[in-house]
């Protein structure tokens, strides 16, 4: 596997990260679209680029697919407490009015 093309992968997938996370920061479900779509435009490079004798290690794959799950599970709990905050702000004012 080629350390400098995965490397340039990242950084164009960081960079546009950082153009598209700027121009919509308002929707967090955007933000889930956007991080598993780098996620797995950096998985199809690295699939690309590694080399057919020496494969990747399995595990590698499995914990880096968990570790998404995990940060899609966080934003996804973000994303409902901010609901429930809001919802729950919401009744509090109606009471007090």
């Amino acid at each position: 596997m080629s350390v400098s093309s995965v490397s340039s992968a990242a950084a164009s997938a960081a960079a546009s990260s950082t153009t598209t996370s700027t121009s919509s920061t308002s929707s967090s479900s955007s933000s889930t679209t956007l991080s598993t779509s780098t996620f797995m435009n950096l998985l199809i490079t690295e699939l690309q680029n590694q080399d057919p004798l020496n494969p990747t290690d399995p595990t590698q794959f499995t914990t880096e697919l968990i570790d998404l799950s995990g940060v899609e599970q966080q934003q996804q709990t973000n994303t409902l407490l901010t609901t429930i905050s809001t919802n729950l702000s919401n009744l509090i004012s109606a009471m007090e009015a």
